[in-house]
């Protein structure tokens, strides 16, 4: 609570956007109790395509927590001082995203109290149990690690040692949260579409870009609107890692494709042709396909191309075309497309309802309702920090 009391001070934009958000969260809330007594009927989702849009968006902020890495690894293991500010935020969209992960699966499932058979019956041999384990754990661990951070800025102590052993066992963690949730897909011999050795490392490769340009623009916005500059050379050393993970995520997305199309298997063949060009005349999932990847190349383009970089727009705009592209491919694609076609060879559309956005918008919400709370603490911490020194400098 020593904390919390930071996040009641705001101006009135502040609480104008914290109220917006809140309103958000309470008519999602009134939809999903529709939801809880009429059943998932009201959803999209089929006998045929029994995951969709909440399963993607889980899929999705699974690796926008587990792209923290890509900031904790060079400020405790290299002990690199510029990423001391952008570690907190990626620490910060980390808890919200995990929070978000765990609200996705509650919702997907017909009956919330089923979560308890998890803890009531543990099941080792099933990867359900140990991804609830590695989502949980990671949750606790960047809890600790940010609010201990906070605290001792506050009281302007260094961080104890334990922090830096903390933060070293989080950067294996936070890379087996993905593996685990790509090892549920992959692990699943009737959808062909998932059956891929290279699934995990595709999931790290798009989450280390899609985290990254998130967390970048948040930076970019907090520079703006908040006077909280995390320092130009950790965002441009962010910027050099989402770059270079967006093309590995466009290497391994073409071997996939090669692949597939060389060996010519029809259930390994289908689904990709269904997603990016129609099957049997099943075409609504190919327009947004088809715009995810044209996304992601003119991004790519433009992160490596030297005369684009020297205009001020072109990293904004490369972060927010890289965080839509892998939205659109990975948030939704992929999943659908393991279903369609079945393994039956019925083509059953999914196509998602009003009710499911707007739980999904709820979510959202809830996620940036956290993600500012955390960020208004910690720009009042080091507000008061720099206050600090500067009345003990003017008393030297």
């Amino acid at each position: 609570m020593f904390l919390m009391e930071k996040a009641l001070t705001g101006s009135r934009r502040y609480w104008m956007w914290l109220a917006f958000l809140l309103g958000a969260i309470a008519v999602a809330g009134v939809v999903y109790l529709r939801q809880l007594d009429e059943g998932l009927g009201i959803t999209g989702l089929s006998r045929d395509v029994s995951w969709g849009l909440y399963i993607g968006q889980f899929t999705f902020f699974v690796g926008v927590a587990a792209s923290a890495v890509v900031v904790v690894l060079p400020f405790y293991l290299h002990r690199a001082r510029q990423f001391a500010r952008i570690t907190l935020l990626g620490e910060f969209l980390a808890m919200a995203a995990v929070v978000m992960c765990v609200l996705f699966i509650f919702v997907d499932l017909g009956q919330p109290a089923r979560v308890l058979n998890i803890l009531l019956y543990p099941t080792p041999s099933s990867l359900m149990f140990w991804d609830m384990l590695s989502l949980s754990g990671y949750l606790i661990i960047n809890a600790s690690l940010t609010w201990a951070a906070l605290r001792h800025e506050r009281d302007e102590l260094p961080h104890p040692a334990w922090m830096r052993t903390v933060a070293l066992i989080s950067i294996p963690w936070a890379v087996s949260i993905h593996t685990v949730t790509a090892f549920l897909y992959c692990g699943l011999p009737g959808r062909s579409h998932w059956m891929t050795a290279i699934l995990a490392p595709r999931f790290l490769a798009s989450a280390f870009a899609a985290g990254p340009a998130l967390l970048i623009l948040l930076c970019l916005f907090l520079r703006r609107a908040a006077d909280y500059d995390p320092g130009e050379g950790a965002v441009k050393t962010l910027s050099t890692i989402m770059t270079y993970a967006a093309v590995i995520n466009v290497f391994f997305m073409l071997v996939e494709i090669f692949t597939v199309g060389y060996a010519r298997i029809p259930e390994h063949t289908q689904p990709l042709t269904y997603l990016y060009f129609g099957l049997d005349g099943a075409y609504r999932m190919a327009p947004f396909m088809c715009l995810s990847g044209v996304l992601l190349l003119v991004a790519v383009a433009l992160l490596l191309t030297p005369r684009a970089l020297g205009f001020r727009w072109t990293l904004p705009v490369a972060c927010v075309l890289i965080f839509a592209s892998l939205w659109m491919e990975k948030g939704l694609g992929l999943i659908v497309g393991g279903f369609v076609p079945s393994p039956l060879g019925n083509l059953t559309e999914y196509v998602p309802t009003l009710p499911e956005w707007t739980i999904v918008a709820g979510i959202w919400a809830v996620g940036a309702l956290l993600v500012t709370v955390f960020v208004r603490i910690a720009i009042v911490v080091r507000g008061a920090e720099r206050h600090a020194c500067m009345e003990h400098a003017q008393g030297d």
